[in-house]
């Protein structure tokens, strides 16, 4: 398991990243912190792997504590998720070693990206560690696992719908033992209603989802979608 430190100033928020981390396997959160000083406590203890940051803290900024982390010493991993956006705030994260930037307000799929790319890359580097291999064929391949560029839409796909929305959606419905609604699997990904519905009518359309229709006391019947086995 990839042990997780979520540091938000705003105790809600922390909280919801906080769950949307624990939905992605082989990620656990194992502290909160909403301050420099605390966060900082929680990497020196020694079981951080991966520091989720936000910049704009009550003591002091997220990349001014990542400073102080390089300078004791402590190569622990980050990934910034704040609302900075501006340029220098980007390139200072660049510099002092981030791996990812998400900017608020963000998607569950969004963040499980950046999470599945740098599971992606501690594998890659255990196996190259593990054969002693060096080249650039072995650095390309360590670099590689950080990229996360929107996948196009696969052959069959909509415009504008991408394979990875896809497979999400799919896992849920997969491992769900009943049929869902599109408010049920939005819930579960992170993804918007609307979104979620139109990947739920293509699916169902291209066989491999199953309509079925619930019918309340009231209102219109709601359309449940349950996985097709091939």
């Amino acid at each position: 398991m990839i042990d997780v430190l979520v540091v938000d100033d705003d105790f809600r928020v922390a909280e919801i990243n906080a769950k949307y981390v624990g939905k992605v396997p082989g990620f656990r959160v194992a502290a909160r912190a909403h301050s420099a000083a605390q966060a900082l406590a929680a990497v020196n203890r020694g079981t951080i792997d991966l520091v989720l940051l936000d910049h704009y803290l009550p003591d002091q900024t997220g990349l001014e504590l990542v400073h102080r982390m390089r300078e004791q010493g402590l190569g622990t991993d980050v990934i910034m998720i704040t609302a900075a956006s501006d340029v220098t705030t980007v390139q200072r994260a660049m510099r002092l070693g981030a791996l990812h930037y998400l900017v608020k307000p963000f998607t569950f799929a969004a963040l499980r990206t950046r999470l599945d790319s740098y599971a992606a890359l501690r594998r890659t580097v255990d196996r190259v560690g593990g054969r002693g291999l060096t080249g650039q064929e072995q650095v390309d391949r360590i670099f590689g696992a950080l990229r996360t560029s929107p996948a196009p839409s696969a052959p069959g796909l909509p415009s504008g719908q991408s394979e990875p929305t896809t497979d999400l959606i799919c896992g849920v419905l997969h491992r769900a033992d009943h049929p869902l609604s599109a408010h049920e699997v939005a819930a579960e990904t992170g993804l918007s209603r609307s979104t979620a519905q139109r990947y739920l009518r293509h699916l169902e359309q291209a066989g491999r989802l199953r309509l079925s229709l619930k019918y309340g006391d009231t209102g219109r019947p709601e359309h449940r979608y349950a996985w097709v086995a091939p």
